[in-house]
């Protein structure tokens, strides 16, 4: 799918994307938490295009501003009603520090809301844009390098897939959103 551009507020399934990307032969690597064949949804943060789980994905929402929580932190926007669910909404551009120069984020038509479904709890991310849904081999995706924690967080990165001469960052949605950073979910919430 290509960007979404939503002029009032749509939700769109993320099932009824089409899929499909022609696959190359690679060596084979061993990826950790990566089943082979699996479909992900990619999306833009800033200038970098990332993938999560199509399982994962609840539905894709134009953004609209949510209700302030007090004393949340900055990648925490708020929270919304979606259909009688009151869902946090996590700033995905914030938490990963994709920001402009003036340490902003700027929100457009091409900005969504992708609702995720995650260990039974529905929490909302906000992406720059939503690209489209493609299956990868486990041929295509190579391990996440190796890092000091103290430089760079990789825990949440699955992997990185080199398709059609780009790379995606492939993450654990689940993991991120579960993380006692993130304190959106209680971790003895059953998987």
């Amino acid at each position: 799918m290509d960007a979404l551009q939503p002029a009032a507020p749509q939700t769109q399934t993320a099932s009824s994307q089409p899929s499909g990307l022609a696959m190359r032969n690679a060596p084979n690597r061993q990826v950790r938490h990566v089943p082979a064949g699996r479909e992900y949804l990619t999306f833009r943060l800033g200038s970098e295009e990332y993938g999560i789980d199509i399982l994962k994905v609840q539905e894709i929402r134009s953004y609209e501003p949510p209700t302030k929580i007090a004393n949340a932190p900055a990648y925490l926007k708020g929270v919304v009603n979606l259909r009688g669910v009151i869902v946090p909404i996590v700033d995905l551009r914030v938490k990963f520090n994709c920001v402009n120069e003036e340490g902003q984020t700027d929100f457009n038509s091409f900005t969504v809301v992708i609702v995720l479904n995650v260990r039974g709890r529905v929490v909302g991310a906000v992406v720059d844009s939503v690209s489209d849904v493609m299956q990868l081999s486990e041929q295509m995706i190579q391990p996440a390098p190796e890092m000091s924690h103290s430089v760079i967080d990789t825990s949440y990165i699955t992997g990185i897939a080199n398709v059609s001469d780009r790379l995606l960052i492939l993450m654990d949605i689940e993991s991120l959103m579960s993380s006692s950073e993130m304190g959106l979910i209680n971790a003895l919430t059953p998987t």
